[in-house]
This record gives structure tokens, sequence and C-alpha cells, in this order.
């Protein structure tokens, strides 16, 4: 097993040419990653693709890493995300892809290379599911969407 502090990562027999995932600046917490696309993909208005990155990850039990939109695409094209955030498992060994959709109002290209979305890797916690006939009291309670106000 590898160290939690490291992710271990293999390029694609095609994304020898592609950046390895980057921040953006020093203190960001995502990795930009990017398009491992042969020709323009052309996103039409309300359609999804299924985006590969050229990536494949290997990452420590007890985390994950999950995919999030790039905020510039979603301000200025209505590009995102559509499971956001996507989840890449640690048991995972596939090559890294997002699923893009156009809400803008025009068709979007994506070429080889272009940043499509960011990488976040986090701990998370492991745990037993253990079924009961009733759960414990809490002060909310069932009070659901809104309950708390605006």
């Amino acid at each position: 097993m590898h160290s939690p502090k490291q992710l271990l990562i293999s390029r694609t027999k095609n994304a020898g040419d592609l950046p390895l995932p980057s921040r953006g600046s020093s203190m960001a917490a995502g990795l930009d990653l990017y398009a491992n696309v042969n020709e323009t993909i052309y996103i039409k208005t309300g359609e999804r693709v299924l985006v590969p990155t050229g990536i494949r990850i290997a990452l420590p039990f007890g985390f994950e890493a999950q995919i999030r939109p790039r905020s510039g695409l979603a301000l200025k094209h209505g590009i995102t995300v559509l499971n956001s955030p996507g989840t890449i498992d640690a048991d995972y060994r596939g090559e890294v892809s997002v699923i893009l959709i156009n809400h803008g109002h025009d068709t979007f290209m994506v070429n080889r290379g272009d940043r499509i979305a960011q990488m976040v890797v986090n701990k998370i916690e492991m745990f037993d599911l253990v079924e009961v006939s009733e759960l414990p009291d809490s002060k909310r309670g069932a009070s659901g969407f809104g309950s708390s106000g605006i």
C-alpha cells in the first residue's frame, strides 16, 4: 500500500502529450483535468458527453476523488459536470472520464488538452451500516427542505 500523501497516476497510451493534472495556483484545492480527445467534440445546448482525461489513478484506502466543474466554464459557457460531484473510488483503476453537459445557449467545443473539470481528493470515513427499528431523536427531527428558514 502506498502513502496517504501520494496519488499514484498513470497516463493512458494515447495521452503522453497531455499535461498531468495540475493546480491553477499553489493553494488551489482542485487539480485541473485535461480533455483526451483526438477530434473536437461539439456539445450542443442540452447535450451531455463523456470526455476522457487520459489518466488513471490509484487512491489510498480511505480516500476518494471528486470530479467537479470548473467555475469559469460554468459561468461563461454554462458547461458543468452532470453528476457533480462525480466520485472516483479508491479501487477504480480505469481511465478517469468526465460527464459534461451544456446548459449554455451556444454549442461548446472541447479540444484536445482543454481544461474540462477539476479533481479534488478527500479523506472519507468507512463505517458499518446497522439497521435499527427506530432512530434516536434529534432537535431537528424529520423537518426537511426549508425548515431552517431562508
